[in-house]
């Protein structure tokens, strides 16, 4: 067995994956400290996909790797929109957690979303950042009359987002907190209130 752990290969492999669980932890660690900054998080993210579309516009090309990373960040940001539960499968609350209130007597619940902004915001930069290493190689250019794709991807947003508004009408939920009423003098404490005797 000591033989195993003093033998070349194996201590190859452990400097090889120590290296590399201190670069995860490094990327991890700078990964979390923007977590606060979400202003400049969104801004940084808005600032690549325009410096992508320029890229993208100045070559004049890779439409089919720009319209993949379009409807990818459709598809985020309508996870991003949705419930985590979803009321239209009436799942019991008690089994799966808090749901959307669908009554106007029924008592506020918070909103919880599928797909957190952290991680709609890291999902976009990571999907930015490979369109991008994507233009970068001739064979993702493919010939294509870019037209019909922007139409096409506008009628699929239109679509898709009458349905997400439907169904926020459907279930009366906002999924934004700016513009919400917020109830005073019924905060929790955490003091047991009529205690048995």
């Amino acid at each position: 067995m000591d033989e195993d752990l003093l033998s070349p290969g194996s201590s190859k492999k452990s400097v090889v994956s120590q290296a590399w669980t201190r670069i995860s932890q490094w990327y991890q660690g700078v990964v979390d400290s923007t977590v606060p900054f979400k202003a400049g998080r969104w801004i940084f993210a808005v600032l690549f996909v325009a410096g992508f579309l320029a890229r993208v516009l100045i070559a004049q090309g890779w439409y089919i790797v720009t319209y993949a990373l379009g409807i990818y960040h459709l598809n985020l940001f309508i996870a991003f929109l949705t419930p985590k539960i979803d009321p239209a499968m009436d799942f019991d609350a008690e089994e799966n957690g808090p749901e959307l209130p669908t009554r106007a007597n029924e008592e506020f619940r918070p909103f919880i979303r599928r797909l957190p902004e952290f991680k709609f915001w890291y999902s976009v930069t990571k999907s930015t950042l490979f369109a991008l290493f994507c233009t970068l190689f001739d064979c993702f250019n493919v010939p294509v009359f870019w037209p019909i794709l922007v139409m096409y991807f506008f009628t699929l947003l239109c679509i898709t987002m009458k349905r997400q508004i439907r169904h926020m009408i459907k279930y009366r939920y906002l999924p934004f907190t700016h513009g919400k009423p917020k109830y005073q003098g019924h905060e929790d404490t955490g003091k047991v209130v009529g205690g048995a005797n």
